[in-house]
């Protein structure tokens, strides 16, 4: 079978409507596991022993399983479990969430506590709530120091939706595969499906290093 390149533009339409929901379900997740990280990296950094232990629990249990393992946990044993059955998209986005808020708490725990104790005493020292020190002193240089490690994770968790082709969503892998077996177009299909996938990795790249460079301290 010769190569036709001219295939890929006969179904970048779905291609790209694929990606769209790749898309959305990266936005939506990383937003959810962002809230849920930073909490939790808050817990593993201040919280007392209770707090400190159930962020830990969680951070553990997730990293140590397979991210394909917890959307298929969540999609066929959960209605077993609990008796909640819900809809493919909607576990890829709670699993993008629960995954990527385990190792957003890593990074954030990690970028708190490398800020010197002396600036957090100092605040205190002042008259400050822990809260306001948090927010105002040690959380703005934290967050220059997060911003390289969170955007590796950003991209992992990109990449990650593809696995969601197990329990069916239609993302920009599934439609690449749908389209494959249609045609047997392997070569000119996966390269489309590549190339979408780099150029979205680097569109996130390229936004993450702009606010990396604005952030920087000189």
């Amino acid at each position: 079978m010769q190569i036709d390149w001219s295939v890929i533009l006969t179904f970048l339409p779905q291609l790209l409507a694929g990606a769209k929901i790749t898309i959305l379900i990266t936005v939506i997740g990383l937003l959810g596991g962002t809230i849920i990280g930073t909490i939790a990296g808050l817990m593993r950094a201040y919280g007392g022993p209770v707090l400190n232990a159930i962020a830990f629990v969680y951070v553990e249990l997730i990293r140590g399983t397979p991210i394909v393992v917890q959307v298929m946990f969540l999609y066929f044993a959960m209605p077993i479990l609990v008796g909640l059955r819900i809809d493919p998209m909607s576990a890829a986005v709670l699993a993008i969430v629960v995954n990527a808020g385990a190792y957003i708490a890593e990074i954030v725990r990690g970028a708190f506590l490398s800020i010197s104790k002396g600036l957090t005493e100092a605040g205190l020292a002042l008259g400050l709530p822990q809260w306001k020190v948090l927010a105002y002193i040690v959380g703005p240089l934290a967050f220059r120091r997060l911003i390289p490690p969170l955007g590796n994770q950003f991209i992992v968790s990109l990449k990650d939706t593809s696995l969601f082709i197990v329990i069916g969503v239609g993302e920009l892998t599934r439609t690449g595969q749908e389209i494959m077996a249609s045609n047997f177009r392997a070569v000119e299909i996966w390269t489309a499906v590549a190339v979408i996938y780099l150029f979205l990795t680097g569109a996130m790249t390229i936004v993450l290093r702009t606010i990396e460079k604005r952030m920087r301290i000189l």
